[in-house]
């Protein structure tokens, strides 16, 4: 059975930072990719940031480009989006999602992914 569990979101003040983590299980996906997605409410879920199963590919939102980084390690089956410089429209559920094909390019589609996450919450004021 496969698991994908986010965790570190939190409330945080416009311009702080915060680190997403995401742990898969299940499987060995060092040869699959992973990506972010939010939900803020009214909304519907877009895509934030992903990566190839090398970490030499990456593809973000315009919106957060320069802002978030996103990363993975293998060895450990996580992925992490690091969120520089929050603003109050980051706000959201931030979902973690892994695509169980093999991935050579980060991939922007949600329905290319396999399995999801429960969400974490991410809510910047300012």
């Amino acid at each position: 059975q496969v698991e994908v569990v986010e965790s570190g979101g939190g409330s945080v003040q416009a311009g702080d930072s915060l680190r997403l983590s995401c742990a898969s299980s299940g499987r060995t996906w060092s040869m699959y990719g992973m990506g972010w997605f939010r939900q803020a409410p009214g909304k519907e879920r877009e895509f934030v940031a992903a990566i190839n199963w090398s970490g030499e590919d990456t593809d973000y939102v315009d919106s957060v480009k320069g802002r978030f980084t996103i990363s993975n390690d293998n060895a450990r089956n996580m992925v992490y989006l690091r969120m520089n410089d929050l603003k109050p429209e980051d706000t959201a559920v931030y979902y973690c999602a892994v695509r169980g094909k093999i991935t050579t390019t980060a991939i922007s589609v949600a329905n290319e992914y396999d399995y999801w996450g429960q969400g974490t919450q991410v809510t910047v004021s300012s």
